[in-house]
This record gives C-alpha cells, structure tokens and sequence, in this order.
C-alpha cells in the first residue's frame, strides 16, 4: 500500500508497505481518507519535535472509514465514518486506572511514537474510533486537534465571566479558541501574525486581539481595567513566549501550558508565591472530549468551515509540505486527501 515515511528531518519518501495483518478481536481495518496537518507534523519534519524519533509514518489526525472489523460490543460496522483517537495507551498504568488515559505511562501516540496514518490502511483498536453519521471525512480529521484545545479548556475549568487570554493563533491556539466559545465570551488573542489575528477576528468572531511584540502587557492592563487575565492559555511551543506568560496573569489567576518544547520553562517564584498562581500542563486528551467535540460539530456550535485553507493530493504531499511551513502562505490548517 502507499505510505508516506519522514525517514529523517526534511526528507519524506513515497513508498509502498505491506497492509496490515489479520485483525484481532476488538480491532478494526480503516481506510485512511483525510489527514490533517498540525504542528506536531511541521515540528517533527524540521526535526524540532520532542517524543519524536526517525524513520517515522506521520499522521495522528485522520478522517477514516471502517472496511473491516473483529469482534466488538461497541457497535463499530463497516462502512462507518469516524475519527480516530491517536493514543494508544496501556490500561493498567496509575494514569489510565484514573481515566488519565492521556498520559499513560507507556503512551504510544501514532504519528509521533509509532507510525501512523500516511498510509492507505492502518489497524486500530475499535474503542479508539469515534463515529459521526453526519460529519464528512474532513471534518473527522479534524476532530482531533479540536480535542487538544477541548482538553486544554478542560483542564483551565473557565468560569463564564472571566478574562481569558489565548497566546498563539496557531492550530493549537484556535482549537483553544473553539473550545472556550460555548464558555465565554470574554477572550483575548494574543500573536506575532497579524494574519492569524485577522483570521481569529473575522471566522472566529474574537472580540480582542493583540500584536505579542506591541506592548502587550499595557494593552492587556487597558483592556483589563489593570486587573489583567484570571486565566491564561499559551499554546505558541516559543520558550520565549511561554517564559513571558508568567507576567500576564492576575493575583490568583491559572496558566494552561498547551505548548510543547523540547527543554527548560523557568519563572521567578517570588511572583509566581505572590500570585498563588495555579500552574497546569495539557496533554493530548480523553475519549470524552472526541466525544464532546463531535457533538459540538454535529450541533454546528463548532463551525469548521474556515480552518481549511490548503489542500494536497496523498501523491503531492513531498513536494507540498514544504511550502506549509512558510508564514507568507498563511497556512490555518491543511489537508491531505488520500
């Protein structure tokens, strides 16, 4: 089967693999019809992704059909459209005892620490697909990293009134934004791109939105009335950024890591006692928020329509990849068609 294999940093080949093999019970073959691009996948090609080795199959954000299914009590049939829940986790481990199945002790996350779905077929575990009867495969791609900034929020627990501020407009960033819509309305963006800001601004409606190099604590003070933002999400992966965050946040305000670097994040602990702030990381995320997101987007309260703004045929991909990490073309999410 065609598969797609990132063998080092910038070097991607097409090739041909052999398909799966025969399905245990509980397992399913899919079809992989959609994959969505996200930073994780930019990183890992520039050889800046952390968890992250080589030879790789990328590919965690996957709008998939059913072609063939073991046996299973979850109602899982060929033909069935669905997204797929990327971690592949232990179940006994203390993190997955507690329904922290995100952060398993032993988490394989396909893509990243095994191989995932730039390819035609993949075998998965059928607990680990989430079907829609009505979303269409891209939108099923797209569930995914909907789920990261679900999990975020979840994570930031946001009382509806609070100032809540988003730093970075990335991939990332915007699943933040999506998830904090049905919450609060109180948001503000923060970015170096003022093409993210315009986009966040026009499809997503944002009501605030700040340039990070043009005095953004002053405007987060003039906005706030000095009180400044209760609860904090830095989603940019920049150290810089993320070393910043500590200084936007009110007295007893909360800061949600949703970046990832490979490295140190310091702060000064005079300031960080003084604000008793709560300081939180976000990893991945749970099968209830796959299956909250994909109620949001049957419901229509998460409207995909304008996230994807590029699109490449399976066969183009190492020509087109490339060119999606240029900020000149002003990639929101891209997607590729198998």
């Amino acid at each position: 089967m065609k598969t797609i294999v990132l063998n080092q940093p910038e070097h991607f080949e097409l090739t041909q693999t052999a398909e799966p093999d025969a399905l245990a019970a509980g397992e399913a073959l899919v079809r992989v019809q959609r994959i969505g691009v996200c930073g994780t996948d930019l990183h890992a090609f520039k050889g800046r992704q952390p968890f992250f080795s080589y030879p790789r199959i990328l590919g965690h954000e996957l709008g998939v059909e059913v072609v063939e299914v073991g046996t299973n009590e979850l109602g899982i049939k060929v033909g069935d459209r669905c997204s797929v829940e990327p971690y592949m986790n232990c179940g006994h481990c203390i993190a997955c005892r507690r329904g922290r199945t995100n952060c398993c002790a032993t988490l394989k996350v396909l893509g990243v620490s095994t191989d995932g779905g730039m390819r035609e077929y993949i075998k998965l575990p059928i607990h680990k697909l989430h079907k829609s009867d009505t979303l269409a495969l891209e939108q099923l791609a797209l569930v995914e990293t909907l789920c990261i900034g679900a999990h975020a929020v979840s994570r930031g627990q946001p009382d509806k009134d609070e100032v809540t501020l988003v730093i970075g407009a990335g991939p990332i960033g915007l699943t933040v934004i999506e998830a904090l819509k049905p919450l609060t309305s109180n948001i503000i963006v923060m970015d170096v791109n003022e093409g993210r800001l315009d986009f966040c601004r026009r499809e997503l409606e944002v009501p605030y939105t700040i340039h990070a190099l043009e005095n953004p604590a002053e405007k987060l003070s003039e906005l706030t009335n000095g009180d400044m933002p209760t609860l904090i999400f830095e989603a940019t992966g920049n150290p810089a950024s993320m070393h910043q965050s500590f200084s936007y946040a009110a007295q007893g305000s909360k800061l949600v890591m949703v970046g990832l670097i490979q490295g140190d994040i310091t702060f000064n602990d005079p300031e960080f006692h003084r604000h008793e702030m709560t300081l939180l990381s976000s990893r991945n995320a749970i099968a209830a928020d796959f299956k909250r997101v994909i109620g949001y987007m049957e419901a229509g309260t998460i409207d995909t329509t304008p996230w994807i703004t590029h699109r490449a045929a399976f066969e183009d991909v190492i020509e087109t990849f490339p060119t999606w990490l240029d900020p000149a073309n002003g990639v929101i999410k891209a997607m590729i068609e198998v």
